[in-house]
Protein backbone atom coordinates (compact mmCIF):
# COMPACT_ATOMS: atom_id res chain seq x y z
CA UNK A 1 0.00 0.00 0.00
CA UNK A 2 1.44 3.37 -0.96
CA UNK A 3 1.68 6.70 0.84
CA UNK A 4 0.22 8.59 -2.12
CA UNK A 5 -2.33 10.55 -0.08
CA UNK A 6 -0.04 11.07 2.94
CA UNK A 7 0.11 14.81 3.67
CA UNK A 8 3.42 16.33 4.76
CA UNK A 9 3.24 19.66 6.57
CA UNK A 10 6.58 21.44 6.88
CA UNK A 11 5.50 23.14 10.13
CA UNK A 12 5.56 19.67 11.75
CA UNK A 13 8.58 17.36 11.91
CA UNK A 14 7.64 14.03 10.32
CA UNK A 15 9.15 11.02 12.07
CA UNK A 16 9.36 8.91 8.88
CA UNK A 17 9.86 11.36 6.02
CA UNK A 18 12.20 14.20 5.13
CA UNK A 19 10.54 17.38 3.81
CA UNK A 20 11.05 16.16 0.21
CA UNK A 21 9.10 12.98 0.94
CA UNK A 22 12.00 10.53 1.04
CA UNK A 23 12.39 8.25 4.07
CA UNK A 24 14.65 9.43 6.90
CA UNK A 25 17.77 7.53 7.99
CA UNK A 26 16.75 4.18 9.40
CA UNK A 27 13.18 4.34 8.06
CA UNK A 28 13.90 2.92 4.61
CA UNK A 29 13.38 -0.79 5.44
CA UNK A 30 10.12 -0.09 7.26
CA UNK A 31 8.88 2.14 4.42
CA UNK A 32 9.68 -0.55 1.84
CA UNK A 33 7.99 -3.24 3.92
CA UNK A 34 4.82 -1.17 4.40
CA UNK A 35 4.56 -0.22 0.73
CA UNK A 36 5.10 -3.87 -0.19
CA UNK A 37 2.00 -4.97 1.73
CA UNK A 38 -1.52 -4.91 0.34
CA UNK A 39 -4.33 -3.05 2.03
CA UNK A 40 -5.77 -6.39 3.15
CA UNK A 41 -2.43 -7.55 4.59
CA UNK A 42 -1.99 -4.33 6.57
CA UNK A 43 -5.56 -4.54 7.84
CA UNK A 44 -4.83 -8.08 8.99
CA UNK A 45 -1.72 -6.96 10.88
CA UNK A 46 -3.67 -4.14 12.55
CA UNK A 47 -6.48 -6.53 13.45
CA UNK A 48 -4.06 -9.00 15.05
CA UNK A 49 -2.36 -6.21 17.01
CA UNK A 50 -5.70 -4.96 18.29
CA UNK A 51 -6.84 -8.50 19.08
CA UNK A 52 -3.71 -9.19 21.13
CA UNK A 53 -4.52 -6.24 23.39
CA UNK A 54 -8.12 -7.37 23.71
CA UNK A 55 -7.31 -11.00 24.58
CA UNK A 56 -4.70 -9.97 27.16
CA UNK A 57 -7.07 -7.46 28.77
CA UNK A 58 -4.74 -4.50 28.28
CA UNK A 59 -7.06 -1.75 29.46
CA UNK A 60 -7.19 1.76 30.87
CA UNK A 61 -9.99 3.63 32.59
CA UNK A 62 -11.62 6.84 31.38
CA UNK A 63 -13.16 8.91 34.16
CA UNK A 64 -16.25 10.86 33.13
CA UNK A 65 -18.46 13.24 35.00
CA UNK A 66 -20.71 10.48 36.33
CA UNK A 67 -18.92 7.16 35.92
CA UNK A 68 -15.70 5.42 34.97
CA UNK A 69 -15.45 3.34 31.83
CA UNK A 70 -12.85 0.65 31.16
CA UNK A 71 -11.55 0.46 27.58
CA UNK A 72 -8.98 -1.43 25.54
CA UNK A 73 -6.13 0.94 24.72
CA UNK A 74 -6.03 1.67 20.97
CA UNK A 75 -2.72 0.68 19.39
CA UNK A 76 -1.43 1.53 15.93
CA UNK A 77 0.56 -1.12 14.05
CA UNK A 78 3.01 1.27 12.34
CA UNK A 79 6.10 1.66 14.56
CA UNK A 80 7.98 4.91 15.08
CA UNK A 81 11.71 4.88 14.35
CA UNK A 82 14.46 6.45 16.49
CA UNK A 83 18.03 6.12 15.25
CA UNK A 84 20.94 5.03 17.43
CA UNK A 85 22.43 8.53 17.53
CA UNK A 86 19.10 10.12 18.44
CA UNK A 87 18.60 7.63 21.26
CA UNK A 88 22.15 8.15 22.56
CA UNK A 89 21.44 11.88 22.82
CA UNK A 90 18.09 11.32 24.53
CA UNK A 91 19.63 8.85 26.96
CA UNK A 92 22.38 11.27 28.02
CA UNK A 93 19.84 14.05 28.49
CA UNK A 94 17.46 11.89 30.49
CA UNK A 95 20.20 10.57 32.79
CA UNK A 96 21.36 14.16 33.36
CA UNK A 97 17.82 15.17 34.21
CA UNK A 98 16.95 12.38 36.67
CA UNK A 99 20.35 12.77 38.39
CA UNK A 100 19.51 16.44 38.89
CA UNK A 101 16.00 15.76 40.19
CA UNK A 102 17.24 13.23 42.73
CA UNK A 103 19.75 15.80 44.01
CA UNK A 104 17.04 18.45 44.14
CA UNK A 105 14.85 16.20 46.30
CA UNK A 106 17.68 15.43 48.70
CA UNK A 107 18.37 19.15 48.94
CA UNK A 108 14.83 20.48 49.47
CA UNK A 109 14.15 17.88 52.15
CA UNK A 110 17.58 18.54 53.66
CA UNK A 111 19.60 21.75 53.82
CA UNK A 112 17.58 23.58 51.16
CA UNK A 113 20.66 25.16 49.57
CA UNK A 114 18.97 25.79 46.23
CA UNK A 115 16.32 27.90 47.95
CA UNK A 116 18.82 29.72 50.16
CA UNK A 117 20.91 30.58 47.10
CA UNK A 118 17.89 32.05 45.34
CA UNK A 119 17.87 29.64 42.39
CA UNK A 120 14.23 28.73 42.99
CA UNK A 121 11.79 30.77 45.11
CA UNK A 122 10.92 29.28 48.47
CA UNK A 123 7.17 29.69 47.86
CA UNK A 124 7.38 27.59 44.68
CA UNK A 125 8.83 24.70 46.69
CA UNK A 126 7.14 25.01 50.09
CA UNK A 127 3.86 26.15 48.51
CA UNK A 128 3.69 23.06 46.31
CA UNK A 129 0.90 20.70 47.47
CA UNK A 130 3.25 17.77 46.82
CA UNK A 131 5.92 19.05 49.20
CA UNK A 132 5.69 16.71 52.20
CA UNK A 133 7.02 18.23 55.41
CA UNK A 134 6.95 14.71 56.87
CA UNK A 135 9.94 13.86 54.66
CA UNK A 136 12.20 16.62 56.03
CA UNK A 137 15.50 15.15 57.15
CA UNK A 138 14.97 11.85 55.34
CA UNK A 139 17.58 10.34 53.02
CA UNK A 140 16.56 7.19 51.10
CA UNK A 141 19.10 4.42 50.42
CA UNK A 142 21.79 5.57 47.96
CA UNK A 143 20.11 8.99 47.91
CA UNK A 144 17.59 7.62 45.41
CA UNK A 145 14.25 9.34 45.82
CA UNK A 146 13.12 8.40 42.33
CA UNK A 147 13.97 4.83 41.36
CA UNK A 148 11.45 4.70 38.49
CA UNK A 149 10.91 7.69 36.22
CA UNK A 150 8.92 8.16 33.02
CA UNK A 151 9.69 11.45 31.26
CA UNK A 152 7.45 12.73 28.45
CA UNK A 153 9.45 13.95 25.46
CA UNK A 154 8.18 15.64 22.31
CA UNK A 155 9.91 16.69 19.10
CA UNK A 156 9.42 19.76 16.92
CA UNK A 157 11.44 21.15 14.02
CA UNK A 158 13.64 22.70 16.74
CA UNK A 159 14.54 19.36 18.32
CA UNK A 160 13.52 17.38 21.41
CA UNK A 161 11.78 18.99 24.41
CA UNK A 162 10.83 17.57 27.80
CA UNK A 163 7.13 18.09 28.31
CA UNK A 164 7.01 16.81 31.89
CA UNK A 165 8.68 14.46 34.35
CA UNK A 166 6.58 11.71 35.98
CA UNK A 167 8.22 10.90 39.30
CA UNK A 168 5.45 9.75 41.63
CA UNK A 169 3.87 6.58 40.23
CA UNK A 170 4.77 6.71 36.50
CA UNK A 171 2.74 4.35 34.35
CA UNK A 172 2.82 3.04 30.80
CA UNK A 173 5.80 0.69 30.75
CA UNK A 174 3.54 -2.34 30.33
CA UNK A 175 2.13 -0.74 27.18
CA UNK A 176 5.67 -0.30 25.85
CA UNK A 177 6.30 -4.02 26.21
CA UNK A 178 2.83 -5.04 24.99
CA UNK A 179 3.16 -2.80 21.92
CA UNK A 180 6.50 -4.42 21.12
CA UNK A 181 5.16 -7.94 21.49
CA UNK A 182 2.14 -7.26 19.27
CA UNK A 183 3.86 -5.29 16.49
CA UNK A 184 6.96 -7.49 16.40
CA UNK A 185 4.75 -10.50 15.69
CA UNK A 186 3.07 -8.71 12.77
CA UNK A 187 6.24 -7.25 11.21
CA UNK A 188 8.79 -9.87 12.17
CA UNK A 189 10.88 -9.81 8.99
CA UNK A 190 11.41 -6.04 8.88
CA UNK A 191 11.88 -6.01 12.66
CA UNK A 192 14.86 -8.32 12.28
CA UNK A 193 16.32 -6.56 9.24
CA UNK A 194 16.05 -3.15 10.97
CA UNK A 195 18.12 -4.41 13.93
CA UNK A 196 15.76 -3.10 16.59
CA UNK A 197 17.00 -3.06 20.18
CA UNK A 198 15.08 -5.16 22.72
CA UNK A 199 12.91 -3.84 25.55
CA UNK A 200 11.68 -7.13 26.97
CA UNK A 201 14.41 -7.19 29.65
CA UNK A 202 12.84 -4.22 31.48
CA UNK A 203 11.46 -6.45 34.25
CA UNK A 204 14.92 -7.84 35.01
CA UNK A 205 16.42 -4.33 35.20
CA UNK A 206 13.57 -3.16 37.42
CA UNK A 207 14.17 -6.04 39.81
CA UNK A 208 17.91 -5.29 39.94
CA UNK A 209 17.17 -1.64 40.66
CA UNK A 210 14.73 -2.36 43.47
CA UNK A 211 17.14 -4.82 45.06
CA UNK A 212 19.89 -2.18 44.98
CA UNK A 213 17.77 0.37 46.88
CA UNK A 214 16.75 -2.10 49.60
CA UNK A 215 17.64 -1.30 53.22
CA UNK A 216 21.30 -1.97 53.98
CA UNK A 217 22.41 -5.47 54.77
CA UNK A 218 19.81 -7.30 52.70
CA UNK A 219 21.48 -9.57 50.16
CA UNK A 220 18.18 -11.08 49.05
CA UNK A 221 15.47 -8.49 49.80
CA UNK A 222 11.79 -9.33 49.68
CA UNK A 223 9.82 -7.26 47.13
CA UNK A 224 6.11 -6.52 46.85
CA UNK A 225 4.09 -4.29 44.54
CA UNK A 226 1.46 -2.23 46.36
CA UNK A 227 -1.66 -1.56 44.27
CA UNK A 228 -4.80 0.42 45.11
CA UNK A 229 -6.76 -2.55 43.79
CA UNK A 230 -8.66 -3.85 40.79
CA UNK A 231 -10.56 -0.61 40.18
CA UNK A 232 -7.42 1.44 39.56
CA UNK A 233 -6.98 2.60 35.96
CA UNK A 234 -3.52 0.98 35.74
CA UNK A 235 -4.34 -2.32 37.47
CA UNK A 236 -3.40 -4.31 34.37
CA UNK A 237 0.08 -2.82 34.60
CA UNK A 238 0.33 -3.62 38.30
CA UNK A 239 -0.40 -7.29 37.60
CA UNK A 240 2.01 -7.33 34.68
CA UNK A 241 4.89 -5.78 36.62
CA UNK A 242 4.37 -7.98 39.67
CA UNK A 243 4.71 -10.95 37.33
CA UNK A 244 7.84 -9.50 35.72
CA UNK A 245 9.40 -8.91 39.15
CA UNK A 246 8.35 -12.23 40.62
CA UNK A 247 6.89 -10.11 43.43
CA UNK A 248 3.69 -10.51 45.39
CA UNK A 249 0.92 -8.12 44.33
CA UNK A 250 -0.57 -6.70 47.52
CA UNK A 251 -3.13 -4.19 48.69
CA UNK A 252 -2.81 -2.17 51.86
CA UNK A 253 -4.93 -4.66 53.81
CA UNK A 254 -2.37 -7.39 53.01
CA UNK A 255 0.40 -5.57 54.89
CA UNK A 256 0.91 -4.91 58.57
CA UNK A 257 3.52 -2.98 60.57
CA UNK A 258 4.87 -4.63 63.73
CA UNK A 259 7.72 -3.20 65.85
CA UNK A 260 8.76 -0.86 63.04
CA UNK A 261 8.93 -3.55 60.34
CA UNK A 262 6.53 -4.26 57.48
CA UNK A 263 5.13 -7.72 56.93
CA UNK A 264 2.84 -9.30 54.39
CA UNK A 265 0.21 -11.75 55.44
CA UNK A 266 0.62 -15.20 53.86
CA UNK A 267 -1.07 -18.56 54.38
CA UNK A 268 1.97 -19.63 56.41
CA UNK A 269 2.10 -16.51 58.56
CA UNK A 270 3.78 -13.11 58.37
CA UNK A 271 6.67 -12.56 55.95
CA UNK A 272 8.97 -9.54 56.20
CA UNK A 273 8.92 -7.02 53.34
CA UNK A 274 12.06 -5.03 52.47
CA UNK A 275 11.08 -3.09 49.34
CA UNK A 276 7.66 -1.82 48.33
CA UNK A 277 7.19 -0.77 44.71
CA UNK A 278 4.22 1.41 45.45
CA UNK A 279 1.57 2.39 42.93
CA UNK A 280 -0.50 4.20 45.58
CA UNK A 281 -0.39 8.00 45.77
CA UNK A 282 1.21 9.73 48.78
CA UNK A 283 -2.11 10.85 50.24
CA UNK A 284 -3.29 7.27 50.69
CA UNK A 285 -0.07 5.56 51.81
CA UNK A 286 -0.44 5.81 55.58
CA UNK A 287 -3.66 6.94 57.30
CA UNK A 288 -1.71 7.78 60.46
CA UNK A 289 0.30 10.44 58.58
CA UNK A 290 -1.58 11.53 55.47
CA UNK A 291 -5.31 11.09 54.81
CA UNK A 292 -6.88 9.45 57.87
CA UNK A 293 -9.80 8.16 55.79
CA UNK A 294 -7.56 6.15 53.45
CA UNK A 295 -8.40 2.47 53.16
CA UNK A 296 -5.66 1.86 50.58
CA UNK A 297 -2.58 2.34 52.73
CA UNK A 298 -0.86 0.75 55.71
CA UNK A 299 -1.03 2.27 59.21
CA UNK A 300 2.49 2.86 60.50
CA UNK A 301 4.15 2.49 57.07
CA UNK A 302 5.90 5.86 57.21
CA UNK A 303 7.22 5.08 60.70
CA UNK A 304 8.87 1.90 59.38
CA UNK A 305 10.22 3.90 56.45
CA UNK A 306 11.70 6.58 58.71
CA UNK A 307 13.45 3.88 60.72
CA UNK A 308 15.09 2.61 57.52
CA UNK A 309 13.44 -0.80 57.80
CA UNK A 310 11.66 -0.67 54.44
CA UNK A 311 12.23 1.11 51.14
CA UNK A 312 9.41 2.81 49.27
CA UNK A 313 9.98 3.22 45.56
CA UNK A 314 9.38 5.92 44.71
CA UNK A 315 9.83 7.82 47.97
CA UNK A 316 6.95 9.91 49.32
CA UNK A 317 7.28 13.59 48.50
CA UNK A 318 8.81 13.15 45.05
CA UNK A 319 5.86 15.02 43.55
CA UNK A 320 7.44 18.36 44.42
CA UNK A 321 9.99 17.68 41.68
CA UNK A 322 7.43 17.01 38.93
CA UNK A 323 5.10 19.84 39.84
CA UNK A 324 4.50 21.91 36.70
CA UNK A 325 5.62 25.13 38.40
CA UNK A 326 8.85 23.54 39.63
CA UNK A 327 9.39 22.13 36.11
CA UNK A 328 10.20 25.62 34.87
CA UNK A 329 13.32 25.66 37.07
CA UNK A 330 14.81 22.27 36.06
CA UNK A 331 17.32 23.78 33.58
CA UNK A 332 18.58 26.04 36.41
CA UNK A 333 18.80 22.98 38.67
CA UNK A 334 21.00 21.19 36.14
CA UNK A 335 23.40 24.13 36.11
CA UNK A 336 23.29 24.45 39.91
CA UNK A 337 23.84 20.81 40.90
CA UNK A 338 25.91 19.50 37.99
CA UNK A 339 27.61 22.59 36.60
CA UNK A 340 26.47 21.56 33.12
CA UNK A 341 24.21 22.94 30.44
CA UNK A 342 20.94 20.99 30.06
CA UNK A 343 21.04 18.64 27.09
CA UNK A 344 17.26 18.45 26.80
CA UNK A 345 15.29 21.66 26.56
CA UNK A 346 12.21 22.58 28.56
CA UNK A 347 9.08 23.95 26.93
CA UNK A 348 8.85 27.69 27.67
CA UNK A 349 6.61 27.94 30.74
CA UNK A 350 4.74 30.88 32.27
CA UNK A 351 3.90 30.59 35.97
CA UNK A 352 0.51 32.08 36.71
CA UNK A 353 1.17 32.54 40.42
CA UNK A 354 3.15 35.60 39.32
CA UNK A 355 0.82 38.53 38.51
CA UNK A 356 2.57 39.26 35.23
CA UNK A 357 2.34 35.57 34.28
CA UNK A 358 -1.37 35.46 34.99
CA UNK A 359 -1.96 38.64 33.00
CA UNK A 360 0.03 37.36 30.00
CA UNK A 361 -1.81 34.01 30.04
CA UNK A 362 -5.27 35.58 30.30
CA UNK A 363 -4.45 37.92 27.43
CA UNK A 364 -3.33 35.03 25.20
CA UNK A 365 -5.61 32.14 26.15
CA UNK A 366 -6.57 31.42 22.54
CA UNK A 367 -2.89 30.73 21.68
CA UNK A 368 -1.69 28.81 24.75
CA UNK A 369 -1.96 25.44 26.43
CA UNK A 370 -2.89 25.97 30.09
CA UNK A 371 -2.43 23.23 32.69
CA UNK A 372 -3.08 22.70 36.37
CA UNK A 373 0.21 22.31 38.22
CA UNK A 374 -0.86 19.01 39.77
CA UNK A 375 -2.86 17.72 36.83
CA UNK A 376 -2.20 14.52 34.88
CA UNK A 377 -3.74 12.32 32.23
CA UNK A 378 -4.77 15.27 30.08
CA UNK A 379 -7.54 16.20 32.52
CA UNK A 380 -8.19 19.82 33.48
CA UNK A 381 -6.15 21.42 30.70
CA UNK A 382 -7.14 23.99 28.10
CA UNK A 383 -5.76 23.79 24.56
CA UNK A 384 -6.41 27.37 23.53
CA UNK A 385 -6.45 27.02 19.72
CA UNK A 386 -8.95 24.16 19.98
CA UNK A 387 -11.21 25.80 22.58
CA UNK A 388 -14.36 27.89 22.30
CA UNK A 389 -14.78 31.42 23.65
CA UNK A 390 -17.14 30.07 26.33
CA UNK A 391 -14.60 27.43 27.41
CA UNK A 392 -11.86 30.05 27.65
CA UNK A 393 -14.01 32.36 29.74
CA UNK A 394 -14.95 29.59 32.16
CA UNK A 395 -11.31 28.56 32.44
CA UNK A 396 -10.24 32.19 33.00
CA UNK A 397 -12.61 32.44 35.96
CA UNK A 398 -10.95 29.41 37.56
CA UNK A 399 -7.52 30.90 36.95
CA UNK A 400 -8.43 34.21 38.54
CA UNK A 401 -9.78 32.37 41.59
CA UNK A 402 -6.56 30.37 42.13
CA UNK A 403 -3.67 31.60 39.94
CA UNK A 404 -1.05 29.45 41.67
CA UNK A 405 -2.78 26.32 40.38
CA UNK A 406 -1.94 27.06 36.74
CA UNK A 407 0.92 27.35 34.25
CA UNK A 408 0.79 28.08 30.54
CA UNK A 409 2.92 27.02 27.59
CA UNK A 410 2.97 27.83 23.88
CA UNK A 411 1.15 25.45 21.56
CA UNK A 412 3.91 23.26 20.16
CA UNK A 413 3.99 21.96 16.61
CA UNK A 414 4.41 18.35 17.78
CA UNK A 415 6.03 15.92 15.39
CA UNK A 416 3.84 13.53 13.43
CA UNK A 417 4.21 9.90 12.45
CA UNK A 418 2.30 7.69 9.99
CA UNK A 419 -0.63 5.75 11.41
CA UNK A 420 -3.01 3.32 9.75
CA UNK A 421 -6.39 5.07 9.88
CA UNK A 422 -9.44 3.69 8.05
CA UNK A 423 -7.29 1.69 5.68
CA UNK A 424 -4.84 4.45 4.71
CA UNK A 425 -1.71 6.08 6.08
CA UNK A 426 -2.33 9.40 7.83
CA UNK A 427 -0.07 11.59 9.99
CA UNK A 428 -0.86 11.89 13.68
CA UNK A 429 0.90 13.76 16.50
CA UNK A 430 3.12 11.68 18.80
CA UNK A 431 5.24 11.91 21.93
CA UNK A 432 7.28 9.33 23.80
CA UNK A 433 7.75 8.31 27.41
CA UNK A 434 11.11 6.60 28.02
CA UNK A 435 11.64 4.94 31.40
CA UNK A 436 14.70 5.33 33.60
CA UNK A 437 15.65 3.13 36.54
CA UNK A 438 18.00 4.49 39.20
CA UNK A 439 19.78 2.39 41.80
CA UNK A 440 23.57 2.32 42.03
CA UNK A 441 23.46 3.70 38.51
CA UNK A 442 20.78 4.93 36.11
CA UNK A 443 19.68 2.45 33.48
CA UNK A 444 17.48 3.09 30.47
CA UNK A 445 15.68 0.57 28.30
CA UNK A 446 16.07 1.44 24.58
CA UNK A 447 12.40 2.05 23.94
CA UNK A 448 9.44 4.00 25.22
CA UNK A 449 5.68 4.11 25.48
CA UNK A 450 5.02 6.09 22.30
CA UNK A 451 1.68 7.85 22.62
CA UNK A 452 -0.28 9.04 19.61
CA UNK A 453 -3.17 11.50 19.24
CA UNK A 454 -5.44 9.36 17.08
CA UNK A 455 -8.06 12.06 16.57
CA UNK A 456 -7.26 14.09 13.47
CA UNK A 457 -5.68 17.42 14.39
CA UNK A 458 -5.61 16.64 18.12
CA UNK A 459 -2.52 17.45 20.17
CA UNK A 460 -3.64 15.41 23.21
CA UNK A 461 -1.97 12.00 23.26
CA UNK A 462 -3.35 10.75 26.60
CA UNK A 463 -5.32 7.51 26.36
CA UNK A 464 -7.97 9.06 28.61
CA UNK A 465 -8.50 11.80 26.01
CA UNK A 466 -8.78 9.71 22.84
CA UNK A 467 -5.10 8.88 22.36
CA UNK A 468 -3.47 5.52 21.81
CA UNK A 469 -0.06 3.93 21.54
CA UNK A 470 2.44 2.61 19.02
CA UNK A 471 5.71 0.74 19.19
CA UNK A 472 8.98 2.69 19.25
CA UNK A 473 11.88 1.07 17.43
CA UNK A 474 15.33 2.18 18.64
CA UNK A 475 17.82 0.99 16.05
CA UNK A 476 21.28 -0.47 16.59
CA UNK A 477 24.29 1.47 15.24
Amino acid sequence: MDFGNYQLDLTHYDEMFLPDGTPRDGSGPLYEALTGLSEEELAGIQERVTHSFSTEGITFTVYGDEEAEERIIPVDCVPRIVTASEWAFLERGLVQRITTLNRFLSDVYGEGRIVQDGVIPVDVVRGCPQYRVEMRGMEPPLGVWVAICGTDVVRTNDGFFVLEDNLRVPSGVSYMIANRKAVKAGLRRVYRSSRVRDVEHYGRLLRETLREVAPRGHADPSLVLLTPGIYNSAFYEHMFLAGELGAQLVEGRDLVVNDGYVYTRTTSGLRRVDVIYRRVDDDFLDPLVFRPDSLLGVPGLLHAYRLGNVTLANAPGTGVADDKSVYAYVPDMVRYYLGEEPLLKNVETTICRRPEGLEYTLDNLEKLVVKRVGGSGGYGMLVGPHSTAAEREAYAQEMRANPSDFISQPTLALSRAPCLVDGRFEPRHVDLRPFMLTGRETRTVPGAFCRVALREGSLVVNSSQGGGGKDLWVLED
